[in-house]
């Protein structure tokens, strides 16, 4: 019989188009991460990263985790769950307050970020995150640390990331139906940032492009923080029903040829290289079939090329460009393609590499992957349990706002700035 949770433990929860995986984890003695348990099973109604099946998703997620339970040999009550569907956004609001030269003390941030609280406007939307980003001093930006300084205004960016309420509180009651606690739901951008990315990329400015099964997510990171985000409603799951509806296979079958012989890089050889698209079925009375390697090719790029057109035109939209919109990051599942790090550095014209999961203790192999990023970034993002203004108690207070693109453009300037 399974132990119960001790404390500071943490579980992890990524409901994906393709699969629902699920990781417990332990802080050590020295602040480092150690897995205990995961768990993955086959994703079963979600769409694009919506739920669809209630039902379904639930029996998907009640699965992972008990695999997650069995392995660690521990019962959990609550976990920290993803969101990756379309529809967020990311906005940011600043106030400034007056302290006529003073030393700046612990009470003056907590005031002010009770201010700040007030200065939220979701228009409509469901907060996921509501965090200070970067502090300012009499004007100057780019602060992390004002504690103990001397200023006549001290202001705040407060960096907002919101959703659609609906989807949200679809997978919020999703995870509960499952008998289990939701202590928090994360913007799936955030997560995966904290696990590929290191904190030097995610300071000097990184583009983070993460190609789920339904799904892919663009996020500018800058200043340590989550700057811009856009989703597009294409995935690796578009590349694996290209190849089932082109050469009249199963979906089933279309994966497994996009993972094993599937490539984003085209070579003459590939002409010559032939691959077995269904055996011969006495049975159904089919004959095989086989196709080029190079066909294969054809197909996936196709779609990657498209693909890659919309990353190009989010990281304009983002304005990530200049000498720090050099660098990109590819993740999720299908970065695990052959050869994308290379076709879509040749494409975007940018430094590219594929991004991991990084300094985890006891992760399992298969587990390892830019596909299970997300998931590792949700055990970082608790174990960090960063400041959210959602928790902060309201204080009527009159606030100077700077909201919407302009004022996240001001934060894009102010979190590239050299200090």
């Amino acid at each position: 019989m399974a132990k119960a949770a001790p404390e500071g433990l943490i579980t992890a929860l990524d409901i994906g188009s393709s699969k629902v995986s699920a990781m417990i984890a332990q802080k050590g003695d020295g602040g480092e991460l150690i897995v205990l348990g995961t768990g993955q099973r086959e994703s079963r109604g979600v769409k694009r990263g919506y739920i669809a099946d209630m039902q379904a998703t639930e029996g998907a997620v009640r699965e992972a985790v008990e695999q997650a339970e069995r392995i660690a040999g521990l019962s959990i009550e609550n976990v920290w769950a993803g969101f990756s569907a379309g529809g967020l956004v990311s906005d940011e609001a600043f106030i400034e307050a007056e302290l006529g030269g003073t030393r700046i003390e612990q009470a003056d941030i907590d005031a002010l970020l009770q201010e700040g609280r007030q200065a939220i406007d979701p228009q409509g939307r469901m907060v996921l995150h509501a965090q200070p980003a970067l502090y300012t001093l009499d004007g100057l930006n780019g602060v992390k640390k004002p504690l103990g300084l001397h200023a006549d205004r001290l202001g705040v960016h407060i960096h907002v990331i919101a959703a659609d309420g609906s989807p949200v509180r679809n997978l919020d009651l999703c995870v509960r139906s499952a008998h289990l606690e939701v202590k928090s739901i994360i913007a799936a951008p955030v997560a995966t940032g904290l696990a590929c990315l290191t904190q030097e990329e995610r300071d000097l400015g990184v583009a983070l492009v993460e190609i789920g099964a339904g799904i892919t997510n663009v996020s500018l990171f800058a200043g340590e923080m989550l700057v811009g985000l856009k989703s597009i409603a294409i995935g690796g799951a578009d590349i694996t029903d290209d190849i089932a509806s082109a050469f009249g296979t199963t979906r089933l079958q279309a994966e497994r040829i996009k993972c094993f012989h599937g490539s984003a890089n085209a070579s003459p050889r590939d002409n010559h290289e032939m691959v077995t698209i269904r055996e011969r079925s006495e049975v159904e009375d089919n004959d095989s079939l086989q196709i080029t390697k190079a066909a294969l090719i054809a197909v996936i790029r196709q779609r990657l090329e498209v693909l890659m057109g919309e990353v190009q035109a989010a990281l304009k939209e983002l304005r990530f460009e200049g000498p720090v919109g050099r660098q990109v990051v590819i993740t999720g599942g299908g970065a695990e393609l052959k050869g994308i790090a290379d076709y879509a550095q040749q494409l975007l014209g940018r430094s590219v590499r594929v991004g991991r999961p990084r300094g985890l203790t006891n992760l399992p192999e298969a587990h390892a992957g830019p596909g299970f990023a997300t998931l590792a970034g949700l055990a970082y993002f608790a174990a960090a349990d960063p400041i959210d203004l959602r928790g902060v108690a309201p204080k009527q207070q009159t606030v100077h706002r700077s909201k919407g693109w302009r004022g996240l453009r001001r934060l894009i300037q102010a979190a590239k700035a050299n200090y």
